[in-house]
């Protein structure tokens, strides 16, 4: 049955935004507060439908972990000792918690003799990104340069920043580490870094706590930023607080950081030092790296070249860069290169703090891709690549986690500006080159057109008339180990006056390339586009089903090789005719890597689908009389990494008119992990029953039946005892 969107369902509220046109009374289910959430143990699984009786009572959803006008679940910090020290696991937010594991890399982070961290500091932090589920935003802040960056930092003010989970996933597709932050400053810092740091037992259970909500929420380890005095028996306390948390953290997350920012020193007084050495070695000495501030100089760097005592541990020290360049400072806003180029002379790791600099003081936000791809394209010098390792398949087709429109196989499935960095993919290498006789080669995101997601992979440049043989264009670098048979979906619309093919790198798969060793010589290889009557091609197609690629190219390939690895993906693009000068474009849309031998639907169904925290909402709609809103939690079970994300649908099987047929599937959202908040749904006024319905969306692309979705019905009547 073919889905629709749905046009009733309101655009999402913010508090404040909409005035006070809806008067809502918030109404839920006829349970007591004490027992209001119905486990999935106990809805009756065998009906496959549940009851509700609406009844007007206050919302008892927490209105920290949930917006108070919609109810849509939300990122947030904790603010207090109190509040960090009172934190258990049943307070966690279940929709903050990342479901993407840290993907391996190559070369990887303890490997790294130079990484590089980003600290992610924002008008405040908890924006746009700290909606769970995404939002509908016309110009969003997003980062998508992550095979350049080794650990990425969400920094905030609040005493305990636990990163949005939409970070987390982003991040560890791409193998980044992800830290949250814990800072005091100030009188109320002061205050409470004597209480925590009086005695061994206080500084453990300050340890433990951010231990736990590191766990919890599938984050990779913390920022530590004392920005505070401390008396003499605290800050002799500190470093075995240090220690403490980082072998805590080592034990229960493996791979995971503890970064001690430079601020306090041994004796306790707060005097930022811009360098690493003996009046704070003590903290460096206790935890996996030292941070330091931003007012240094090429001596500072040089002082710290020479100390001997941080000989083995230079990659451990991140040279702080402020890119909005406040105080003294070498470089920042476009020239922060300058501050990279003195950094990488003498060897050290680079802290580059809010580079959303790029976003935040540039007001026409239009520009914002241009803007940020000329900042990282500045620093492309002095960064290093790294790449994913993970076994087939692999899989993307460039989606940067927004964009204008929502597109499936190349057709706007919703058709608005949104943003969510869940739904971002691994991102290819974006650059601009020079090319001979006055050529040029760019990559880009463009959101003006898609094939999933919200952006393709635009490849643009000038083919100069000298210049006769073909342009190769790198969009990936990789270490990814091939299987026997690997077929190869290229998906793409070239302009004219072009030939486009897909031009591969390989090596041996037991060799790898480390920073300072001899390259591995790569073995280039162009695989053949197979015909359409193919046996692999007839396999292939069946099991994605038709679609209609309306100007996008379907290209497959195939290809068998031994003991190899991917190490480059690249297009080879060749101009057509006699030589010119050639303009030319050729957008992207997804590229695919898969083993031949696993070209299957997979056979895990959807199940354990349950409704639970269910708030109704009475507002007024497109007229004048009042609408219902229905609102809850779904949760279900399905392997998640198998699947690009999950499409949320409903219907109506039973309205108050029993003359009324079952309503067609209609797109509520898409979900990136097994629970998903339907928010604001208009449904038919009471007595009616509805249907629930979760398809899983496979990153190959292949179809999976309806058998395999999970459904779950709810009807609903008014009180009666009223």
């Amino acid at each position: 049955m073919e889905p629709s969107v749905d046009v009733n369902k309101r655009s999402l509220r913010r508090k404040g935004e909409d005035g006070e046109d809806d008067e809502e009374v918030a109404v839920k289910r006829d349970k007591s507060e004490s027992s209001r959430l119905e486990s999935c143990l106990d809805q009756p699984m065998d009906s496959g439908s549940i009851h509700e009786i609406i009844k007007y009572e206050p919302s008892p959803l927490p209105v920290k972990l949930y917006d108070v006008d919609t109810t849509e679940p939300i990122s947030s910090g904790l603010q207090t000792l109190d509040e960090l020290l009172s934190w258990r696991r049943s307070d966690a937010n279940p929709f903050n918690v990342a479901v993407v594991p840290l993907a391996p890399r190559e070369p990887s982070l303890a490997s790294s003799p130079r990484r590089t961290l980003v600290s992610h500091d924002m008008m405040g932090g908890y924006l746009d990104d700290r909606f769970v589920q995404g939002t509908h935003v016309e110009f969003p802040y997003a980062f998508y340069h992550w095979q350049y960056i080794d650990i990425f930092n969400y920094f905030t003010h609040n005493m305990v920043t636990i990163p949005p989970a939409v970070w987390t996933n982003a991040a560890h597709k791409h193998g980044v580490t992800v830290l949250g932050t814990f800072i005091t400053e100030w009188t109320d810092g002061g205050v409470a870094c004597e209480a925590f740091l009086k005695d061994e037992e206080s500084y453990r259970a300050v340890a433990d706590k951010l231990v736990q909500i590191s766990h919890c929420y599938g984050f990779d380890g913390w920022l530590i930023n004392i920005e505070n005095s401390l008396s003499v028996g605290a800050v002799k306390n500190t470093p075995l607080f240090l220690r403490y948390l980082t072998d805590q953290m080592h034990e229960r997350v493996p791979g995971s950081l503890v970064l001690w920012y430079d601020s306090v020193i041994q004796n306790g007084q707060l005097r930022w030092q811009n360098e690493l050495n003996h009046s704070n070695r003590m903290f460096f000495d206790a935890c996996d790296g030292f941070f330091t501030n931003y007012n240094w100089t090429e001596k500072n760097l040089e002082l710290m070249r020479d100390y001997s005592e941080i000989q083995d541990r230079l990659a451990d020290v991140y040279i702080g860069v402020d890119v909005f360049a406040r105080g003294q400072v070498v470089g920042g806003m476009f020239d922060t290169n300058k501050a990279l180029e003195v950094i990488r002379k003498h060897n050290f790791s680079a802290a580059i703090f809010a580079p959303g600099w790029v976003y935040e003081t540039h007001h026409d936000k239009r520009e914002f891709r241009k803007n940020q791809d000329k900042f990282w394209r500045l620093l492309s010098d002095y960064l290093y690549v790294h790449g994913p390792t993970s076994p087939l398949p692999f899989i993307s087709s460039f989606c940067q986690g927004f964009g204008k429109a929502v597109y499936w196989r190349g057709q706007r499935e919703v058709n608005r500006s949104w943003f969510n960095l869940a739904a971002q993919e691994i991102q290819p290498l974006y650059y601009y080159e020079e090319l001979e006789g006055g050529g040029w080669l760019r990559s880009r995101g463009c959101p003006e057109d898609a094939w999933n997601g919200g952006c393709s992979l635009l490849l643009e440049g000038l083919i100069p008339a000298s210049h006769t043989a073909s342009v190769s264009a790198k969009i990936f670098s990789l270490h990814v180990p091939l299987p026997h048979k690997t077929l190869v979906s290229l998906i793409y619309k070239p302009s004219a006056g072009i030939t486009v093919s897909l031009e591969l790198k390989t090596s041996d798969a037991s060799l790898c390339t480390h920073m300072g060793a001899q390259d591995v010589e790569l073995t280039s290889m162009s695989p053949e586009v197979l015909d359409e009557g193919h046996q692999l091609m007839s396999q292939f197609s069946q099991l994605c089903g038709d679609f209609n690629p309306q100007g996008w190219a379907v290209r497959c390939s195939q290809f068998e090789l031994r003991g190899c690895a991917l190490r480059e993906v690249c297009f080879s693009i060749q101009r057509d005719g006699e030589p010119q000068d050639t303009h030319f474009t050729c957008r992207v849309g997804e590229v695919m890597f898969l083993d031949v031998a696993s070209l299957q639907v997979p056979p895990e169904l959807v199940q354990g689908l349950c409704i639970y925290d269910v708030v109704w909402l009475r507002g007024s709609g497109t007229s004048s009389s009042p609408v219902l809103h229905f609102n809850a939690t779904l949760r279900w079970e399905y392997p998640t990494e198998l699947v690009r994300h999950f499409k949320v649908y409903w219907r109506r099987l039973r309205g108050p008119d029993p003359r009324t047929r079952p309503g067609q599937l209609v797109l509520v959202g898409l979900s990136y992990s097994n629970l998903f908040r339907v928010t604001e749904l208009v449904v038919p006024d009471p007595p009616a029953l509805l249907e629930l319905v979760v398809e899983p969306v496979i990153r190959k692309g292949f179809l999976v039946p309806e058998s395999h979705w999970g459904r779950r019905s709810l009807s609903y009547a008014e009180d009666s005892t009223k």
